[in-house]
C-alpha cells in the first residue's frame, strides 16, 4: 500500500532534527473544529489563527519544536482524524 506521507518523510528527512516546523491547516470556522486543530500543538507552539475572508473557515498555523520526522507525520496523521480539516 502506498504510504500517503512518504513523499514528505523523503523532504524532511533531508533537514537535521530537532528543529521548527511549521504546521498550516484550514478547518470549518466553528469554535469545535477549531479548538481540536488547536489541540494538536503544545503550548509552546507560536499558534496563529486567521479568520478566512468571509468567516466560514480558520487557518491554524503553528510553528513548533519537533523532535524527529515520525513526530511531523504522527501530528498530521493525528490531524487527518478532524472531519472537514485540510492541510497545506
Amino acid at each position: 500500500m502506498n504510504d500517503p506521507y512518504e513523499k514528505l518523510r523523503v523532504q524532511l528527512e533531508l533537514q537535521e532534527w530537532p528543529n521548527v516546523f511549521m504546521f498550516k491547516f484550514i478547518v470549518p470556522n466553528t469554535s469545535e473544529k477549531v479548538a481540536l486543530a488547536s489541540a494538536l500543538f503544545d503550548d509552546s507552539a507560536d499558534l496563529t489563527l486567521r479568520p478566512s475572508s468571509k468567516g466560514t473557515y480558520m487557518s491554524v498555523s503553528a510553528k513548533e519544536l519537533m523532535m524527529s520526522v515520525d513526530s511531523i507525520i504522527e501530528k498530521y496523521k493525528r490531524a487527518s482524524q478532524i472531519e472537514g480539516l485540510v492541510a497545506l
